[in-house]
């Protein structure tokens, strides 16, 4: 544990789930892993939002993490892996951390959970009950509007002391609370951005790194944007930052990550954009734009 919360910090990808004809799709999968583990990032996230975990099955998400971790430890690269788990039933989550026990994971990212609306007495149980159960260290996800309910700083400074807890995914749309948070933070506990379209100012904020979707795309600028702001070369990250900010907005102009997966299937890294209902692919007049915005990427790196 005390060598993951070193490791909380940089560039991580919450990878894609690729699918083909209703089924996990492993050639992608494996295709995907490979270009990844070769690029700059810090880890991985699985089964979360962009990867479509609400969908698949306890058999599916387990056969995702074993080919991505086979992959990568067929190559040269090994980095941490977190699994995405959300649920609003404490005691079936602990079953689930049961289940997941022996997976070749790292940590888990777990949300708030979800629809029934705890106060943050409740919050701070369900984290503690999760955390001194879980065979795997614990990064909280803080994402108000999809779960209704958000992690105070109160709360999360309280559970960033317990010993298996090491970071959060930061998503609270409150940058007020987010400096704070920063400000205010054991040592040695980890916060990532989560908002794609923050990431520059988050940085410059103080945040450890960023957890961002956006980054299948031009991955190796968001790496240098974090680079250069640790640097502190805050005009150099400026500039890269704006060769992808548009990025960022344009992927989530539809639902996430039906966007992403178009172009990662334009561009040949998916053999399919498909998503599972109720995501639905992209509409034509976005698919026409990303066409539009993958041609003039591709003639300006020419």
């Amino acid at each position: 544990m005390t060598d993951l919360r070193t490791r909380m910090h940089g560039l991580w990808l919450p990878l894609v789930t690729p699918f083909r004809n209703g089924r996990l799709d492993e050639n992608s999968l494996r295709r995907l892993t490979r270009h990844y583990a070769t690029q700059s990032i810090d880890g991985f996230i699985l089964g979360a939002t962009s990867g479509e975990g609400m969908t698949l099955r306890e058999a599916e998400l387990e056969r995702l993490v074993a080919i991505v971790r086979d992959e990568m430890a067929a190559g040269l690269r090994n980095v941490p892996i977190g699994l995405g788990l959300s649920g609003a039933d404490t005691s079936r989550m602990k079953e689930r951390l049961d289940a997941t026990a022996d997976w070749p994971i790292d940590f888990y990212l777990i949300a708030s959970p979800y629809y029934v609306r705890p106060s943050q007495r409740g919050i701070l149980a369900h984290f503690e009950a999760l955390a001194d159960h879980a065979a795997w260290p614990l990064a909280l996800y803080n994402i108000p509007y999809r779960c209704a309910v958000g992690i105070t700083n109160q709360s999360l400074l309280r559970l960033a002391e317990h010993p298996n807890i090491v970071g959060l995914k930061d998503c609270g749309a409150s940058r007020e609370q987010s400096i704070a948070l920063l400000r205010d933070r054991p040592k040695g506990f980890g916060v990532l951005t989560g908002e794609d379209a923050n990431y520059f100012e988050a940085l410059g904020d103080g945040a450890d790194g960023g957890i961002l979707l956006s980054a299948h795309l031009e991955t190796a600028t968001f790496a240098a944007v974090y680079s250069e702001i640790k640097q502190g070369n805050h005009d150099a990250a400026e500039a890269r930052w704006q060769e992808v900010a548009e990025l960022t907005r344009l992927l989530f102009t539809e639902p996430s990550p039906a966007p992403a997966k178009y172009w990662l299937w334009r561009t040949g890294l998916i053999d399919s954009p498909e998503v599972r209902l109720p995501m639905v692919e992209v509409s034509s007049e976005l698919a026409a734009a990303l066409d539009r915005e993958i041609a003039r990427r591709v003639k300006v790196a020419a």
